[in-house]
């Protein structure tokens, strides 16, 4: 579908014609399921991009205004909600517009120091209370629910890339992930942790956005960014401020390898910069894996 700054401003005009006179364009970085363009200086616009991405609307425009009440770390706001019409088929949102910059290694002035900051934003989040919560599933793609959702898809991908890769240390880290799972109460997840949804300012954390993936449920998925942007010693702050146990550090980072495993098998053919990333991804849970067997 194509969802360009001309579609954003006839949705505009028919149904916020206060804001007609807004700007609208393209924000620098936008995800895959919603596109996200500016309208004017304090708000944004967030469409979902398929049919997949239509409940995450209604989720965010229900859970958010609750969640950020309990948060001390600005998230998004929705402001209205935009409808349907014969233009655009999906219910789309208007949001306060966060300030920062996308996360990189090179914007941080210190990685530690970042990494206890990010995870004590996640201890905030599941500490609210998540007893009405929507639980995991296919509205956030299982996020928070067992690995095992995605066992067949994951060994696919070793077996597929078993020239690359070790396929016996990545089946073992798979085994292992699989092995435990999440005892205790179900807990808010954001359900996607990744540098595109984290901004800085100043060179520290400043806000989490893009909640589309929110859920209830086991909270390893939200680690993943240990092996996808720490390095070993602010991987280990990291995992020391969420508290984690060795059974959801394992289920955290078979997350980290399911995503980069189907990441490069989709990419290794297409789009050398997607695949590169993924392969260094791959690369960095083995060698973690073995930094940590050898305490």
């Amino acid at each position: 579908m194509k969802i360009d700054t001309g579609l954003v401003a006839k949705l505009i005009a028919e149904q916020f014609p206060e804001w007609a006179h807004l700007e609208i364009k393209p924000v620098k970085v936008s995800g895959n399921d919603n596109r996200t363009f500016h309208l004017g200086n304090g708000m944004s616009v967030r469409l979902p991009s398929g049919p997949g991405y239509v409940l995450q609307v209604e989720k965010e425009q229900k859970w958010l205004p609750i969640l950020a009440k309990k948060l001390s770390l600005p998230i998004p706001t929705p402001v209205a909600k935009g409808k349907t019409n014969d233009d655009y088929p999906f219910p789309w949102s208007i949001y306060k517009w966060l300030d920062g910059e996308t996360v990189t290694r090179e914007n941080i002035v210190d990685l530690n120091e970042f990494a206890a900051d990010l995870g004590g934003f996640l201890i905030e989040l599941q500490s609210i209370d998540a007893s009405s919560g929507p639980l995991a599933g296919a509205h956030n793609f299982y996020r928070g629910a067992h690995l095992s959702v995605y066992d067949h898809e994951t060994r696919n991908a070793i077996q597929s890339n078993r020239d690359v890769f070790d396929e016996t240390v990545l089946t073992g880290l798979w085994n292992l992930a699989l092995e435990s799972k999440w005892e205790r109460e179900a807990v808010w997840l954001h359900g996607d942790i990744a540098p595109g949804n984290i901004l800085v300012q100043n060179g520290k954390l400043s806000a989490v956005i893009d909640f589309g993936i929110l859920g209830v449920g086991d909270p390893s998925c939200d680690a993943a960014m240990a092996w996808t942007f720490f390095d070993h010693e602010s991987r280990k702050v990291f995992k020391d401020v969420l508290e984690m146990d060795e059974g959801t550090w394992n289920r955290a980072r078979g997350w980290a390898l399911w995503k980069a495993l189907i990441t490069y098998e989709e990419y290794k053919n297409s789009d050398s910069k997607k695949s590169a990333e993924a392969f260094y991804v791959i690369q960095t849970i083995i060698e973690d894996s073995e930094i940590w067997q050898c305490r």
